[in-house]
């Protein structure tokens, strides 16, 4: 027992001793513990962050946008300031809502870069408009700064949407887009780090990664791109002393470059750069710029006559009709007048014009832009022939070209999307064009119905209708003509002037040249102010020679005035005529001229008249109107009186005064007061009376 017990070691000395071989498992294993722990704390933070990024994004639109559009401020331009928040919103809420659904999967990180892999074209496009248009929304924070009124109402929203955030500006929510975007790639890479690369979604994790940093990378590069349009886009607006200003040596030489080299595609030296997709493309879009702008200009004019038809007011005329009728047809064009075309009207121009107008102011943009992009094509075709010969460029050199391909990729990332949003567009103004007209017409035609049907002939049938409606205006023509007839017969006959001698032998000598039917009379001074032209006295006879000019212009008439030979206008001529009974001392009719001054006459076109026989003054003359004398050389006149004519003019020859013996008073009278009347009375007239036939059953 004591030998036994001997042979034994102490306890602490039988206790096996550790390997080196375990001791490294044991590292691994506390290293494996902290990496996955590591991993699954930077998967919380994506979602955490995720979370928390989609509420502040939820404040910012339903709380501070909505409180600031109800406060409605007109210096403050909100679609500026949020850009396509919106969009960042929907975009985030359906990623985190899926990001949250991959975590609680097996395969979680497998499902997470396949999510981000998924969301990447959806995120570029939202979050590259959103950053392009920060830098905007920051100058337009910085001037709110400037103006106390807008930020004490920013400040007072803030304070009282959403205090608990220690907000002091709209800049701390507006950024929060764009550092997400950018903290995508950041959060990847830290799972990434804490993933062995043996794991299988090791590679997923790594594509996802380069996945959103590209996504960065080209979000960068877009809004380069818009850097550079809104560059030049913004120097076309520098007034004409602005460019002048700017013009120096190197701009005047940059500019010959370009033209030189336009000349020389144009005369085929040297080739042109062929990009047949973009030339689709600016085709497609001149097209439909010349569209809306041809589409802008008729809506304009069609309001403007449309402005000017609501002008007049015939419902306001008296008209001496039938009572009930005309109670019918002022109700019927008032209510056009007054509701329907007013309504038209504006509805149009909210609809059609304006929309219209919007999108012409649209295209301003691209069309500029594509400008631009001709010119630097010129400088980069320039600099890539100097390139091939050199082997180098100059620093600016290499940015006129990056400038042109920036340009050139913007116009062809952006111009289809946008020919295709203005068409769409274009499509909805047009079929509001036709819509607006369909229910314009069913107005009219609803309120034109219902009066008509109260009409006495509203129930005949057609043909019954129009065969009235000829027999009326049948009748109507015969009476017209027969009237025309009568009034010609009591009118007083044209007054009959001698011709001074020379006038005569003026006369005599066109008739012995030219027929009688040639010659015509001027009936107002006429200056010539063309070659060839003459320049006639009112009453002076001359021959026609030719009915138009030498261009075939036939208000031009080629006239012989018994000498010289020239144009005369023809509106200016009347037909002269020989009177037959007084022939042997060529009395002539004497140009109307004072019917045209007398009250209520009946009035004949300018145009050439056919020969009018000479009726000889007979009977007597009478007083047309009553005239009271207002000097001791006047004498006063009653309507109906009659009157001798003891000259036909006053001491100074002009014919508007007349010297008169009435009652066996002698003094002057207007002429124009003077008629003569035949010795029989006028018979009278009437119009039709019709009555509606009977309806035939």
């Amino acid at each position: 027992m004591a030998s036994s017990g001997s042979d034994e070691p102490p306890a602490s000395e039988t206790e096996p001793e550790i390997p080196g071989a375990e001791c490294s498992i044991y590292e691994e294993v506390i290293w494996l513990d902290k990496t996955e722990q590591n991993q699954r704390l930077a998967v919380e933070e994506l979602i955490k962050t995720e979370a928390s990024y989609v509420h502040t994004i939820q404040l910012c639109v339903s709380d501070i946008r909505a409180h600031l559009q109800q406060k409605q401020l007109p210096d403050l331009d909100l679609e500026g300031l949020f850009s396509n928040i919106d969009d960042v919103l929907h975009v985030s809420r359906r990623f985190l809502k899926r990001l949250e659904a991959a975590v609680s999967h097996t395969e979680q990180l497998n499902q997470i870069s396949a999510l981000f892999q998924e969301f990447k074209e959806k995120m570029e496009s939202v979050y590259k408009v959103y950053c392009a248009s920060y830098e905007q929304a920051l100058l337009l924070v910085e001037s709110y700064r400037k103006d106390p009124r807008l930020q004490q109402e920013i400040l007072d929203t803030l304070n009282t949407m959403v205090p608990h955030t220690g907000a002091s500006d709209l800049s701390f929510f507006l950024v929060m887009p764009v550092q997400r975007v950018t903290k995508y790639a950041l959060l990847l890479q830290k799972i990434l780090e804490n993933t062995s690369p043996s794991d299988g979604a090791y590679p997923a994790l790594q594509s996802a990664t380069n996945a959103m940093l590209e996504v960065s990378a080209n979000i960068n590069e877009y809004k380069r791109r818009k850097e550079v349009a809104f560059k030049y886009n913004k120097a076309e607006q520098l007034t004409l002393r602005e460019r002048l200003a700017r013009l120096n040596t190197h701009s005047i030489a940059k500019k010959t470059t370009r033209l030189s080299r336009l000349f020389m595609h144009e005369a085929g030296i040297v080739p042109k750069t062929e990009d047949k997709e973009y030339d689709d493309l600016e085709e497609k879009f001149q097209c439909l710029a010349s569209g809306v702008t041809m589409l802008k200009e008729n809506m304009g004019s069609y309001l403007n006559n449309l402005a000017v038809f609501l002008i007049s007011k015939p419902h306001e005329c008296e008209l001496e009709i039938e009572e009930g009728a005309v109670q019918q047809y002022r109700r019927l064009a008032g209510n056009l007048h007054l509701t329907i075309f007013p309504e038209f009207r504006r509805r149009l121009n909210r609809v059609v014009y304006q929309p219209l107008c919007s999108l012409t102011d649209a295209l301003k943009g691209p069309q500029q832009l594509i400008k631009k992009r001709l010119d630097k094509l010129l400088d980069y075709e320039e600099i890539q022939e100097r390139k091939s010969e050199t082997g180098s460029v100059t620093y600016d050199e290499e940015a006129a070209m990056n400038t042109y391909l920036a340009i050139n990729a913007l116009l062809m990332s952006e111009l289809p999307r946008f020919n295709q949003v203005a068409l769409q567009l274009l499509g909805q103004i047009l079929n509001s064009l036709v819509a607006l007209q369909r229910e314009w017409a069913k107005k009219v035609l609803e309120e034109t119905t219902r009066e008509l049907a109260q009409l006495p002939h509203s129930h005949l049938p057609l043909p019954t209708f129009w065969k009235m409606v000829e027999d009326t205006l049948r009748q109507s023509g015969t009476q017209l003509h027969a009237f025309c007839q009568k009034f010609e017969t009591v009118m007083p006959s044209p007054l009959v002037q001698s011709l001074s001698p020379a006038e005569e032998r003026r006369v005599l000598s066109l008739v012995s040249k030219h027929s009688p039917d040639k010659l015509y009379q001027v009936i107002s001074n006429i200056s010539g102010s063309k070659d060839l032209d003459l320049t006639l006295q009112r009453g002076q006879i001359v021959a026609l020679l030719h009915g138009m000019d030498t261009k075939g212009n036939t208000n031009r008439w080629l006239v012989d005035a018994g000498g010289p030979r020239g144009y005369v206008p023809a509106g200016k001529l009347q037909p002269y005529h020989l009177d037959q009974s007084q022939k042997p001392r060529m009395q002539m009719l004497a140009p109307d001229d004072r019917a045209e001054r007398r009250r209520h006459s009946y009035t004949f076109p300018e145009a050439p008249r056919p020969p009018v026989p000479i009726v000889t003054p007979a009977s007597q003359v009478v007083a047309g109107f009553s005239f009271a004398a207002r000097s001791p050389q006047e004498v006063s006149l009653q309507a109906g009186q009659p009157v001798a004519v003891l000259e036909p003019h006053d001491k100074k020859g002009s014919k508007d005064w007349s010297l008169v013996e009435v009652n066996g008073q002698r003094g002057y009278v207007p002429s124009s007061y003077l008629v003569m009347v035949p010795p029989w009375e006028p018979l009278g007239w009437s119009l039709p009376a019709w009555s509606p036939p009977t309806q035939q059953t």
